[in-house]
C-alpha cells in the first residue's frame, strides 16, 4: 500500500501519529504530518481517522 500525504490539507490533529507512529510524525515547526514510510506494512486506522482527509492510500 502506497501512502500520500497532503501537507497543505493537514490541520495538525495528530491522529495519524497516535495511530501509526512508525509511519507518521508531526513537524516540530508547523505541526503538520510528515511521512516516514511511503510503503508501510500496517497503518491502522490512520487514513480513516484523519479529520482533514490529508492521507490517501493506494494499493
Amino acid at each position: 500500500m502506497k501512502l500520500e500525504v497532503d501537507r497543505e490539507r493537514c490541520v495538525g490533529a495528530g491522529m495519524c501519529v497516535l495511530t501509526a507512529p512508525d509511519v507518521f510524525e508531526q513537524d516540530e515547526v508547523d505541526g503538520r504530518v510528515r511521512l516516514l514510510d511511503r510503503d508501510p506494512a500496517e497503518i491502522g486506522d490512520a487514513v480513516q481517522l484523519c479529520p482533514a482527509a490529508a492521507i490517501t492510500a493506494k494499493a
